[in-house]
């Protein structure tokens, strides 16, 4: 190409100098940037359009929707209408009669001058009624007690009055007896590690349980510690009954509820080691 022309020619035609421009690069690329053109300016208008649609839309649904009218409701003026309950007559039970007859204070009089509506009953009309100061008719007497007075119709019967328990005494029976704290297995470290076999009882192979009772106490103190049973002799007693006052606070009994202060029994045993 002529130097004139190469100052005057396009890139492409210097690119595709002597080469076949019919095959279609040459023309795709000259084109390009026509098309592209295109592209932006379709682009742009589908935006154009989806964007008023979107706006026009947004204002349409702005103007149809209202807000719905709120109305303040004082709840304490609304009155719920309720039936008054059906007013139900109370059962009137008449009271039976009995058949009575007069009998009053005997007087020793002549016969001829006891008026005739004054003489006492004949013994076989008491057997099936009872005795008054007046003549009433009514049925027999069988025997069976009336019920008692009416209540005024109220059709109320009064339960008994619940005793209220005195929870200060000290209880011999409870609902949940006092115990040690930690339970059987405390108990158990606590005696191997405190309980001493005296060495009377050990020299004379005294052995045997003592049974010791005492008072445990709301808070789940020891007093009144007394061994009522076992071997009086070899010291096991006093042994025994050191070792409860040594014991500390216990876990209170309980009777509805209320820990209370209750009496306690608790074995303690002693055997030597030949048994």
């Amino acid at each position: 190409m002529e130097i004139k022309k190469i100052m005057d020619a396009d890139i492409l035609d210097i690119i595709f100098e002597g080469r076949n421009k019919d095959y279609g690069a040459y023309d795709l690329r000259r084109s390009y940037n026509r098309r592209l053109i295109k592209a932006l300016m379709s682009t742009a208008f589908i935006l154009i359009l989806l964007f008023t649609g979107y706006f026009l839309s947004g204002m349409k649904t702005h103007e149809t929707k209202k807000p719905i009218p709120i109305a303040d409701i004082d709840l304490n003026q609304v009155r719920t209408e309720q039936p008054d309950p059906p007013v139900v007559p109370p059962l009137k039970v008449e009271p039976i009669k009995v058949q009575t007859i007069q009998f009053t204070t005997t007087k020793i009089v002549k016969d001829k001058d006891v008026p005739e509506d004054e003489k006492p009953p004949e013994q076989d009309r008491r057997d099936d009624t009872k005795i008054g100061t007046a003549n009433v008719d009514g049925v027999k007497d069988d025997g069976i007690t009336a019920p008692p007075a009416s209540d005024g119709g109220k059709g109320v019967v009064e339960a008994p009055k619940k005793v209220e328990e005195d929870y200060d005494k000290t209880f011999i029976k409870v609902e949940v007896e006092s115990d040690y704290p930690g339970g059987l297995a405390a108990w158990q470290r606590y005696l191997n590690k405190n309980l001493h076999y005296p060495d009377e009882a050990l020299n004379n192979e005294i052995q045997g349980t003592v049974m010791v009772q005492f008072i445990v106490d709301k808070e789940g103190n020891v007093s009144d510690v007394q061994a009522i049973s076992g071997p009086t002799e070899g010291g096991l007693r006093e042994e025994a009954i050191r070792v409860i006052r040594k014991s500390g606070k216990w876990t209170p009994a309980v009777q509805n509820g209320h820990q209370v202060k209750s009496y306690k029994r608790q074995p303690i045993g002693f055997k030597t080691e030949s048994q």
